[in-house]
């Protein structure tokens, strides 16, 4: 049974991606920072020729993501995927943000992946084909924010720049990794009607998660070091 590890995996687009892992037939290791939350946030688990198991995961505290690895070791001999989810949103307005508050975001949507996915390189680099997907987000093109005609170019936040920061993160796992049978990229899962967003997004969270699913199960054939959304190639 293929195995895959999702962090903030006890909502949105983390859950769902979890129970499509689910239905595919992969053993999940949802990452949730609390085990009794993460468990009453799910309720009722998926039901499919896979399963789901929790995994205490706080990317932002070091000791945390030390033992979450250090359990999985025991439990399977590699890992298949690693799906970089967990994120939180930032205020905008540079000159009225504070330091702390722009640490914060960058310690969770950057520091925090870089962390866990250094973590779990061992695990990773034991499978055939491993898979690392970087949830990301279209506002971190930089291409976008920097053309006036882009619906979102109004919008500046700590969150645009810690997911250009993550993309550029992607770029360079992919190259120091080019010579593994690995692929790494950054996905956009779109606009997405979820408890992140108070669910004003226009997207369906089934068809954001499909996405996810979608680069964290490529073939051999399959592109490495790009940025996707459900449509193709996005600028960076």
């Amino acid at each position: 049974m293929k195995t895959v590890l999702i962090t903030g995996a006890n909502r949105g687009i983390g859950r769902e991606a979890a129970r499509q892992f689910v239905v595919a037939g992969y053993r999940v290791f949802a990452g949730v920072r609390n085990l009794e939350k993460g468990k009453a946030d799910w309720g009722v688990l998926p039901s499919g020729p896979g399963h789901i198991e929790f995994v205490v995961l706080d990317v932002t505290n070091p000791a945390s993501v030390t033992v979450a690895a250090e359990e999985l070791s025991a439990l399977v001999p590699h890992l298949d995927a690693l799906v970089n989810n967990a994120g939180i949103s930032g205020l905008p307005h540079l000159d009225r943000t504070s330091i702390e508050n722009l640490r914060a975001v960058f310690e969770t949507n950057f520091f925090g992946v870089v962390m866990v996915t250094q973590a779990f390189l061992p695990l990773l680099r034991r499978g055939p084909e491993p898979r690392i997907v970087n949830v990301s987000s279209g506002l971190g093109s930089l291409t976008g924010q920097s053309d006036p005609t882009w619906e979102y170019y109004p919008f500046k936040s700590a969150y645009f720049t810690s997911k250009t920061a993550l993309n550029a993160y992607t770029v360079w796992l992919a190259y120091d990794l080019r010579d593994a049978p690995f692929k790494v990229n950054a996905i956009d899962p779109g606009y997405t009607a979820t408890e992140f967003n108070n669910f004003r997004g226009p997207g369906k969270v089934e068809d954001a998660a499909a996405v996810v699913v979608k680069y964290a199960t490529l073939s051999g054939e399959g592109p490495t070091g790009g940025f996707f959304d459900r449509d193709g190639k996005l600028a960076w």
